[in-house]
């Protein structure tokens, strides 16, 4: 598993950094070390690990076929009439055979579907090389700090625009929110150490780079971010306090289930207020700011969206259709509103399903895993901060930030179930 292990590490580090810096091939290094990984990991396989990775993805392992498998089938040849209008129009004009494909832009879809066997492998493998709590250690460092860098771009840039300028800032926000919730992660695996007679002097250390880690991204968070995302952040870290104060004062299943629903309940609260604070698709209720023009072109869009979607990552092709400035691009102003676009209601419900399994997994994980609780909680609350964040704006979407949260739910994942002696 060294390999494996090492190529991880490689396609965290090399896609979030070469993306933070603004070079266009640190998605495909990243690709490239996540197959790596993958053939390494399946060459060193061995019946415990098999056994191990069965139990993390009990809740459901036919989601990591699945995800790929509908973005294939948005490549396949089918009759017109289930293809998207630009094959029929196409047609018309040119000839051929009758087919064509759900998506409209062949090239930009076939990049989606890599980039999901990427995620997904990349998952899949952090399941099983952390399964010793010493390599789960070193990935959480890893992944603490990359994502507090990040946050660390943010705040730079904002207290002065001449530095930093070319960062992708929706990039730098979302793995700022995960930067956030992975250093509290930081600061109790301190607090765990110090509790369990490690060396004082160590745990100390640690706390303090995840004190520096948390306050960085906090500042780029609360202080330096919209609203929405400040939100979606402190839904995060109020899960992470649930999941404390539970473990921590031991509370009977009926006082642990009567936190959790007041919790939900004020969750719902401030939601119905946030969606019903501005009108339009509710898919564009919290995304950013957007001139009329925008907006109505996103809402033409979006009303013409079929239930299969115009093909997964296709967003910026399909977006030329209904801009009316011919030299202007349409952006996705949100994950979740390029999601839909790309995947339809059938992909959008898709996604918040396997958000909220991932979600409800690592949530019993985290109260049943013990004194290592702060892995699958910490994730947990990424995937929470992920969820709120994909509709407020569109930092999911980069190569970058989806592997950093495949690895987090994996390793989540992975230390839900394992024993921290585990090779």
């Amino acid at each position: 598993m060294s390999l494996a292990y090492f190529a991880l590490i490689v396609s965290i580090v090399s896609a979030s950094a070469l993306e933070i810096a603004g070079a266009t091939f640190g998605a495909q290094l990243g690709t490239m070390a996540a197959a790596l990984s993958l053939l390494a990991a399946a060459s060193s396989t061995r019946k415990a690990d098999y056994e191990h990775y069965v139990r993390a993805t009990s809740w459901g392992r036919w989601i990591l076929v699945a995800i790929p498998l509908c973005i294939a089938a948005q490549l396949a040849p089918l009759p017109l009439r289930f293809a998207h209008p630009i094959w029929a129009s196409a047609h018309e004009a040119i000839g051929g055979l009758s087919l064509g494909p759900i998506t409209a832009d062949i090239g930009l879809t076939v990049n989606a579907l890599l980039l999901a066997l990427a995620a997904i492998s990349l998952l899949g493998v952090a399941i099983l090389v952390v399964r010793n709590r010493g390599r789960a250690e070193l990935v959480l460092f890893v992944l603490s700090g990359v994502t507090a860098v990040s946050a660390l771009m943010l705040d730079l840039h904002r207290l002065s625009p001449a530095l930093a300028a070319s960062v992708p800032h929706d990039l730098t926000t979302s793995l700022a929110g995960l930067g956030l919730m992975l250093n509290l992660a930081v600061m109790q695996l301190a607090a765990e150490r110090a509790e369990t007679h490690h060396s004082v002097l160590r745990s100390v250390a640690i706390g303090l780079c995840g004190l520096v880690g948390a306050l960085v991204s906090a500042a780029a968070i609360f202080g330096l971010s919209g609203t929405n995302t400040a939100i979606a952040a402190a839904f995060g870290v109020v899960l992470i306090l649930l999941i404390l104060v539970i473990r921590r004062l031991d509370l009977s299943p009926l006082a642990a289930s009567a936190l959790s629903v007041a919790a939900l309940a004020g969750a719902a609260i401030v939601l119905t207020f946030l969606f019903e604070k501005s009108s339009g698709p509710i898919l564009l209720r919290l995304a950013p700011e957007m001139g009329a023009e925008t907006k109505a072109a996103l809402e033409r869009m979006l009303a013409d969206t079929r239930w299969f979607g115009a093909g997964a990552g296709s967003f910026a092709a399909v977006g030329r259709i209904y801009q009316s400035d011919a030299g202007a691009v349409l952006t996705a102003p949100s994950a979740a509103t390029s999601v839909f676009a790309g995947m339809g209601w059938v992909g959008l419900v898709a996604m918040i399903a396997v958000s909220l399994f991932a979600l409800v997994r690592l949530f019993f994980g985290a109260l049943q895993r013990g004194r290592d609780s702060f892995f699958p909680a910490s994730a947990a609350a990424c995937v929470l901060f992920a969820l709120f964040q994909s509709f407020a704006g569109p930092g999911l979407l980069h190569p970058a930030a989806i592997l950093c949260l495949s690895v987090i739910v994996g390793l989540g994942l992975s230390q839900s179930v394992s024993q921290s002696g585990s090779r």
